[in-house]
């Protein structure tokens, strides 16, 4: 009887640990502040999930720009000086063209657009396999920017998306 409880105790843990093919680690995260004076306005949090994608949940709290629309992207270099232009370029790692998240093209750092409510309040979540933290991979996020950005994104103005002025910046790095 003994052997038996122990052998259904081993079965039942191991069926728990192997049905969660959503089980996440957070292994980055980026702190996001305005540009203007370094106020704190949000996190973005990385996830590496079991099925080897990578899932981010952003939360914004910018009371500065309740009731409206922000767009949100990755740039190239993890360095918000100079009121965030020191990011550069929006990161685009397969040379596509800029678009909407899960578009026929888009560029990998096209986070989009996030609503934020009467407080300043949104979210966004995005999962992917188009993201990694692995050093000298093509996909790699780490020590990239994040702006926010004070207007849409209309996702056809190329390359930017025409999004209006970087509000809003922070850098990935890994945990």
């Amino acid at each position: 009887m003994k052997n038996f409880l122990t052998v259904a105790i081993i079965t039942i843990m191991a069926f728990f640990t192997s049905c969660s093919t959503t089980a996440e680690v957070e292994v980055a995260e980026a702190k996001l502040a305005t540009t203007a004076d370094a106020k704190d306005i949000g996190v973005a949090k990385f996830y590496k999930l079991k099925d080897g994608k990578m899932k981010m949940d952003l939360e914004l709290n910018f009371p500065a720009r309740a009731d409206s629309t922000v767009a949100v992207h990755f740039h190239e270099h993890g360095d918000c000086g100079d009121m965030g232009n020191n990011t550069h370029g929006h990161w685009n790692p397969t040379n596509e063209a800029h678009g909407k998240w899960g578009s026929a093209a888009y560029h990998s750092g096209d986070i989009g657009n996030i609503q934020l409510d009467s407080k300043g309040h949104g979210t966004i979540s995005v999962t992917t396999d188009r993201w990694s933290i692995e050093e000298n991979d093509i996909k790699n996020i780490i020590n990239r920017g994040i702006i926010v950005h004070g207007g849409t994104d209309d996702y056809t103005t190329q390359p930017t998306g025409n999004s209006g002025p970087r509000v809003g910046c922070g850098v990935i790095v890994k945990l």
